[in-house]
This record gives structure tokens, C-alpha cells and sequence, in this order.
């Protein structure tokens, strides 16, 4: 839930809220939570104090109408509406010369398929994640958000990955694929997961960084971006469902990545 009058986000969930006081404290600018949460956040409640920011004990109706949904686990911190960036050349750059495997997130609609994703990229150290539109040919796509909804489900996993944006991801990719493998998944394609190790040792230069292209569960990804990747590659089942949802395609694939 956000505040428009003060341009704030409510976080709750425990493993949210702990990452947030252990990584940063600073963000949090209210905390509301149930006295049986307080010694668990007693240094956060100092920190808030030095800094003048207040923490009100509540009960857990109080809770869910701060945070709209019940699922709150005893504790709600307001911070200020997190700012996504849009991607700069030298961010393709920097990730090339880190050699980092990020995420491009095509049109991810769903709020708890997006927190999953990001606990994922967080447990296989998977930076940045690229929000983006699906629309290439009709305008532009509208602003993504991050959510409470994506806060709670990512448990904590949003503290330790950077955001970034692209109004066009295939113009993104275009650039990023001179520079970086590039993975467009695809239920069609004719690679498969389970050759990414190959795929990586044949490389003709040595591989700077990767990106990961997921698309959305109803229409995946468009044949513009499909067309600016390096290569698409599938997970293998046995076609009785098409495909997997996105946020267990991910996980799937950061997993292969990350053993590589």
C-alpha cells in the first residue's frame, strides 16, 4: 500500500522488515508494530529515535489498515516511494566489467511473481533487475512500481539487489548484446536449459556478464525482443502445461547460471 500525500510504501512482513534495519535503517521513516515484535527491533527503535522518527506499538487491526493486507506478521514500516532509474550506458558498462547476471523483467504484472523473482535474485546474487514494458510498437509502457505485496513476498530479498528501468527493452538489448550474453526465455525454443554450460565454454570471447530476459506468464516475451537477444532457450517438460510461471522459470535459470 502507498501513501500519495506523503509519497510513502508500506513494507511489512518480519523478513522484510529485518533486512531493511539490518542493510537500510535509513529508509525507514515509521514503524508500527506489535509489542511482541519489540525486542527483535529494539536497534531499530534506538536508530528511529536518534534520527526523531517515531515507532508506535499496534495492535493488529491497526496493522492491517496501515498496510492493507493482513499478512503484516506483527510489524510496518513506511519509507519514501522507492526511485527506479532508468539504465545509462555505462551502467551495460559496469555490469560487463563485473561480469554480473542480471535480470530483464518483460511486463511482469503480478506482484507476488515479482517478489519471488527477487528473492531468488537475491539468494543467487543476481544484480541488476531491469523493469521494463512489453509494449515496443504503441506508445510507452506505463511506470512500474515496486509493492508491499512484492516487498512481503520477496522476504527480505529487495534490500540486496538494484533497480533499474528501460522504456524500450528492445532498444536496451540491442545495446546490452554487444556486450553481454543476452537469455530470452522461450517455451518454443530450441536450447535447452541444461546446455547453458556449453553454451558458455564455446563462447568465442569470454563471457563479460549475462542478462536474463523473463516475460510475462500470458504472453511471454515479444518477437521484438525475442529478435535482440543472444539466444533463447527453454525448460523442458513434458507439455502437458505449457510452461512454468515465471517466477519458477527464474529461479530454474539463475540456478544454472550461477552453478556455471
Amino acid at each position: 500500500m502507498r501513501n500519495r500525500l506523503t509519497d510513502e510504501l508500506a513494507v511489512c512482513g518480519l523478513n522484510a522488515i529485518r533486512a531493511l534495519s539490518d542493510v537500510h535503517p535509513e529508509k525507514i521513516n515509521r514503524l508500527f508494530l506489535r509489542e511482541e515484535r519489540l525486542p527483535l527491533f529494539t536497534k531499530l527503535c534506538k536508530h528511529l529515535a536518534g534520527r526523531k522518527r517515531p515507532y508506535k506499538l499496534c495492535e493488529d487491526e491497526e496493522l492491517e489498515k496501515i498496510c492493507k493486507t493482513p499478512h503484516h506478521q506483527g510489524i510496518v514500516a513506511m519509507i519514501y516511494e522507492p526511485v527506479i532509474e532508468a539504465v545509462m550506458s555505462e551502467d551495460i558498462d559496469n555490469w560487463a566489467a563485473e561480469r554480473k547476471t542480471g535480470l530483464l523483467l518483460c511486463n511482469i504484472g503480478n506482484d507476488h511473481n515479482l517478489g519471488a523473482i527477487v528473492r531468488s535474485a537475491a539468494f543467487f546474487d543476481a544484480s541488476p533487475v531491469i523493469l521494463a514494458g512489453q509494449n515496443t510498437t504503441e506508445g510507452e509502457p506505463e511506470e512500474k512500481y515496486l509493492t508491499t505485496a512484492a516487498y512481503r513476498t520477496a522476504e527480505g530479498g529487495m534490500e540486496h539487489v538494484e533497480f533499474r528501468s528501460v522504456r524500450r527493452p528492445d532498444f536496451f538489448l540491442r545495446s546490452a548484446s554487444r556486450k553481454l550474453l543476452t537469455i530470452g526465455t522461450d517455451p518454443r525454443a530450441r536450447i535447452r536449459i541444461r546446455d547453458i554450460p556449453k553454451i558458455i565454454n564455446d563462447q568465442e570471447k569470454p563471457l563479460t556478464g549475462t542478462v536474463l530476459v523473463i516475460g510475462n506468464e500470458e504472453t511471454g516475451l515479444s518477437a521484438e525482443i525475442k529478435e535482440q537477444c543472444s539466444m533463447l532457450i527453454r525448460i523442458p517438460g513434458t507439455g502437458v502445461i505449457e510452461s512454468l510461471n515465471a517466477a519458477q522459470a527464474a529461479t530454474l535459470f539463475l540456478q544454472e547460471l550461477y552453478e556455471r
